[in-house]
């Protein structure tokens, strides 16, 4: 059974509140107040003078368990939102494999379920490791998760969010008792694919209601009710898109961990781990409780998607 077997984070220091971003995107003083008292957006992390690689290295910096287990790694993937995040030939995966003793490793991108890529690249890591389990019983997958905002599209989601600039690096194996995958729902919704005004209204128009039933159907999977689980690690969109999800699921707002929505902005495939560290932090998870990861991408095509895990 796949199992997270440990989670680093990274967040820069710097902060740019969104109403400097304002100005660039066109937003009126109506709009910003919008995101900021509606949508609950405060500010976005952002390292100005850094790099891709300067990111993801930060994660792996904050990744325990990989240090003396290198030769174990057999994968390492980057869960990415948009296909393309840095020039050509510029391949910050493979420099940091080099950097860290992975050379060996195989080496990969998945981008395919944009910011719900993250949820993918667990999936993917987990089966490939089932695969090798008979001759490489102790082989384990690194997945880094994080994107540079170095253009309008991948800074704000129109009438949204704003991206924020983060990382996270997730070490996975086959089997473990920390955190075990019970089950992964993806619902992918093809007729998006494009980005006419007229589809952008309709994913708005069934959004709720999509990644509610995508949480539904995980939970359902693991032979759960929403009743037997203790938290919600979403992706950081919007405070108000979480509200109405959990009115559609009947789950607790209180119980979705929204922290880093106002402070930080929406990371990217990052979201998910960056918020189970928060979690951590705070306490929230006790051994044996079930949890759920969820989040939505939208790209070609749109994906709505949840993980349960045991904790």
């Amino acid at each position: 059974m796949t199992a997270l077997t440990a989670i680093g984070t990274y967040l820069p220091d710097e902060r740019v509140p969104i109403e400097d971003l304002a100005e660039r995107f066109g937003l009126t003083a109506m709009q910003t107040k919008v995101f900021r008292r509606y949508h609950k957006l405060g500010e976005v992390s952002r390292d100005a003078g850094g790099t891709l690689t300067d990111l993801l290295r930060g994660a792996l910096d904050d990744l325990d368990g990989l240090a003396g287990n290198e030769h174990r790694v057999r994968y390492v993937i980057h869960a990415r939102t948009f296909p393309t995040v840095t020039p050509y030939p510029l391949n910050p995966l493979r420099e940091l494999c080099r950097e860290r003793g992975l050379d060996h490793a195989e080496t990969f991108a998945v981008g395919h379920h944009a910011c719900a890529s993250g949820l993918l690249a667990i999936d993917v890591a987990g089966r490939l490791l089932a695969a090798d389990a008979a001759a490489h019983p102790d082989a384990l997958a690194l997945i880094l998760a994080g994107e540079k905002a170095f253009t309008g599209e991948a800074q704000m989601v129109p009438e949204t969010s704003f991206f924020g600039e983060g990382a996270s690096a997730c070490l996975v194996s086959a089997s473990g008792e920390h955190d075990r995958l019970l089950s992964y729902s993806a619902d992918l919704r093809g007729e998006f694919d494009g980005d006419s005004m007229e589809q952008a209204l309709e994913f708005q128009r069934v959004y709720s209601d999509s990644l509610g039933e995508a949480i539904l159907a995980a939970v359902e999977g693991a032979g759960l009710t929403m009743a037997e689980i203790a938290l919600v690690l979403p992706h950081n969109v919007n405070v108000v898109a979480w509200q109405r999800v959990c009115k559609r699921i009947g789950f607790p707002l209180a119980k979705v961990v929204l922290d880093n929505v106002a402070a930080d902005g929406h990371v990217f495939c990052a979201d998910a781990f960056l918020n189970y560290r928060t979690a951590s932090r705070r306490g929230l998870l006790k051994p044996g409780e079930r949890y759920v990861v969820a989040a939505a991408g939208a790209g070609r095509g749109a994906t709505f998607s949840a993980m349960v895990f045991e904790h």
